[in-house]
């Protein structure tokens, strides 16, 4: 199984999208934030799961990754900010 998932850090209104086999480790990581030049560690405050999404292939998760990044997918993301 492979995820596709968007979390969201409030404090400065960013989402990220991304991929990943092991969805619990890599919200850990980004979390504790040990990637220092990652996206997600350039931003203060903590990132919470929004939305997450399961496919079979890496190759299903790379193409749904790049659908839910244009613009249509990220108006669809929006959807599930918190309030």
């Amino acid at each position: 199984m492979f995820y596709i998932y968007a979390v969201y850090n409030k404090r400065n209104n960013k989402i990220y999208i991304g991929q990943t086999k092991n969805l619990e480790e890599r919200l850990d990581l980004t979390r504790r934030k040990i990637f220092k030049t990652a996206y997600t560690a350039m931003f203060d405050g903590e990132w919470e799961l929004i939305y997450k999404e399961e496919v079979q292939t890496r190759a299903e998760a790379l193409e749904r990754e790049k659908q839910l990044k244009s613009y249509r997918g990220r108006q669809f993301i929006k959807k599930y900010i918190p309030l």
